[in-house]
């Protein structure tokens, strides 16, 4: 770092710049960097104005969706978590509410009837709804970070004329990629869909699809020649009304129970060729692709659901009495809390960082991997260690406590299968590095 320093009636004024290319000028650069590490001039640099903004500083459109989403969860959502959880039952007040608020099309062209908000801003919704209730974050999160940008990204322009407005305005998506035997491994999926003249019989079984009772609209992977193996894999938009399409019964969770979990098996399925997503056999493309982004959005999941427990629990231990003072005065938990939340902030900073670099269309597998795998791990700390604080009310259904541990145990097993174990994403980490950092080809020298 050079430090510049500038004489001023007042005396010196140290003025830090981060100038590294001219800093490090004498230093032999590497053969090879890491892509998503390499800086890019953001905002132009006036009057010795830095041009470098925290990771946290939002737009204005960014605070006011943040704002609106943390006002309609605390006041719409918070007082039903309880009863839904119990029920294992999304309300329809709140599903009408994410409609309403604009929260289901939020990355959606205005013309389609969407917000045309950014995908960050997307994260901030998930963040902020997760810290009240995952199960209606994790709604939000398939429905804007999956389903509507797939459709966007490769629906041809009747898809997005025939779907994009009701996603956004009245009905849900569902992702159907996991089978019994397509789990972490979604290449190796059976279900079939066998061309027949102008259009396509699909025959097969889909397992742990989120939303699936709810949904309207299915996107389902199947594989028109597998005699290719994974490049026959294509995607199809299959109606819930289509003949031949049954959802079985939603399965009994342990967390997030507000949200529908269910089989969907597929008898003789009639899809139109004109219902293809993009083109034939890219499937496999479109879903690692839209998995890839997939992991910011469970990472924001991950986060805020740690954080609304954590906010719940230190007004809890600051108030509780033991030995004539706080809980929270004993040096030995306040060095567990400041742990915590500085672990709590770093995943902030990773997961905000990742989603930043999708905006500018940087690379970004790696960070998001980081991000997923780094929420995951505190979020699993921030939740047992919140429930340790608490004694014995944190392990009782009077408080929130318990669900928000045993919400995160379903999202770390529901995304193996989508989105790849722990160690996948470190091996996906460690693999980008190995790329990176490889020595130049014979060519570059």
């Amino acid at each position: 770092m050079c430090v510049y320093v500038f004489p001023l009636s007042s005396g010196l004024f140290l003025k830090l710049r981060r100038n590294f290319p001219t800093c490090l000028s004498s230093w032999k650069i590497p053969p090879r960097v890491l892509k998503s590490s390499q800086s890019e001039a953001v905002f132009d640099v006036r009057n010795n104005a830095l041009p470098f903004v925290p990771l946290q500083t939002f737009t204005d459109e960014e605070m006011m969706i943040k704002s609106a989403v943390k006002k309609f969860a605390q006041e719409e959502i918070a007082p039903l978590v309880s009863t839904m959880d119990e029920n294992s039952k999304m309300e329809k007040s709140v599903i009408q509410g994410l409609f309403q608020q604009g929260l289901m099309g939020i990355e959606v062209d205005a013309k389609y009837g969407g917000t045309g908000f950014s995908f960050f801003s997307s994260i901030l919704v998930i963040e902020e709804l997760a810290k009240v209730d995952a199960s209606v974050a994790l709604l939000c999160d398939l429905q804007n970070t999956i389903i509507n940008k797939l459709i966007k990204k490769h629906g041809t322009e009747e898809q997005k004329t025939t779907h994009l407005p009701k996603l956004v305005t009245e009905k849900i998506g569902s992702f159907c990629l996991s089978e019994t035997g397509a789990g972490s491994d979604p290449f190796a999926l059976k279900t079939r869909a066998d061309k027949r003249g102008n259009y396509y019989l699909i025959n097969g079984s889909k397992m742990w699809i989120s939303n699936a009772a709810h949904a309207g609209l299915f996107l389902v992977f199947a594989n028109v020649d597998p005699t290719r193996g994974y490049r026959g894999i294509t995607c199809f938009l299959v109606d819930r009304d289509t003949e031949g399409l049954h959802i079985g019964k939603a399965e009994n969770k342990l967390g997030i129970r507000a949200s529908s979990t269910c089989p969907v098996t597929f008898e003789n399925v009639k899809v139109p060729e004109a219902n293809i997503l993009g083109q034939i056999g890219h499937g496999y493309k479109y879903a690692i692709g839209s998995l890839n982004e997939g992991r910011i959005g469970i990472a924001a999941q991950m986060l805020g659901l740690a954080q609304g427990c954590f906010d719940y629990t230190i007004p809890y231990i600051k108030e509780r009495i033991q030995f004539g003072q706080r809980i929270f005065d004993f040096q030995g938990l306040q060095h567990q809390v400041a742990h915590v939340a500085t672990q709590l902030e770093a995943a902030r900073l990773l997961i905000y960082n990742a989603a930043r670099l999708v905006e500018t269309g940087r690379p970004f597998i790696k960070e998001a991997s980081m991000a997923k795998y780094y929420a995951a791990e505190i979020a699993g700390l921030t939740t047992s260690k919140c429930i340790e604080w608490m004694g014995g009310v944190g392990y009782t259904k009077d408080y929130p406590v318990e669900k928000y541990f045993r919400d995160l145990l379903y999202l770390l097993i529901l995304f193996y299968w989508y989105l790849g174990i722990s160690s996948f994403n470190l091996l996906s980490i460690c693999l980008l590095l190995d790329f990176f950092f490889c020595p130049p080809l014979l060519s570059e020298k």
